[in-house]
């Protein structure tokens, strides 16, 4: 009994000495170490790792920035809007302004037109009697017209006076209204005039030898304008030679 009692004694003696012995070494392992490796050469000294840092590219980031700054933005967005529909006001306005401009000319010319030609029927229906108060004058023969006046052919000559003042007063009367008469048989510098299709209506041809091809050679009926329009066309022979 005694005996066990020792031996345990000298085994818990033995474990703490050997404990001691353990810590004490390890300090001196460290510093044996540490001592060799400061001795070491940089090149030589074991490599020590470094934590890792990651790097980040800034320019995403900015752009992001700016476009959360945009959309995040509400004044920016409303003064966006504004300008827009304010080109769109503009661009309206001025086709507004286009159109009512278009329609004041046209509203005009249509006026014009109106007042220039309001007795264009009323003119069409008087030609005839203007052409059968021509006709009048015109039978009378040109002898008799110049012929001294004496008893017999007074009344002749006072017939023919009246014609031509009530013709002359006809025609007064509707030139001023725009209404005007013009011959082809008249001669414009010594010389016939030529035919125009645009004022001239051809009822037929007829060879001449004091006259060249397109002259005017007889005016059946003449012809009338209103304010620069043809109302009618002259009716004439014209001269063909070959």
């Amino acid at each position: 009994m005694f005996q066990r009692t020792l031996l345990r004694q000298a085994q818990a003696a033995r474990s703490i000495l050997a404990t001691s012995s353990s810590t004490s070494a390890a300090p001196l392992a460290l510093r044996r170490t540490s001592q060799f490796q400061t001795r070491l050469p940089a090149a030589v000294r074991p490599f020590a790792p470094q934590p890792f840092a990651r790097s980040y590219s800034t320019e995403n980031k900015e752009a992001e920035a700016t476009e959360n700054a945009e959309a995040e933005d509400p004044v920016k967005k409303q003064l966006e809007a504004k300008e827009k529909e304010v080109v769109e006001l503009k661009d309206k306005y001025l086709r507004s302004v286009a159109d009512f401009r278009n329609l004041q000319e046209r509203t005009k010319r249509d006026m014009d037109g109106a007042r220039n030609f309001a007795i264009q029927r009323f003119a069409k229906d008087l030609l005839d009697s203007i052409d059968n108060l021509d006709r009048a004058l015109l039978a009378v023969p040109a002898e008799k017209l110049n012929a001294e006046p004496t008893e017999e052919n007074k009344a002749l000559l006072d017939l023919v006076t009246g014609l031509k003042m009530t013709e002359n007063i006809l025609m007064n009367t509707l030139q001023k209204h725009g209404l005007e008469r013009f011959d082809p048989g008249e001669q414009v510098e010594g010389k016939a005039q030529k035919f125009d299709p645009n004022l001239h209506e051809a009822t037929f041809m007829a060879p001449s030898k004091d006259l060249e091809d397109g002259d005017v050679m007889y005016t059946q009926s003449k012809g009338f304008r209103l304010n620069g329009r043809v109302l009618r066309a002259a009716k004439v022979g014209v001269v063909k030679n070959a």
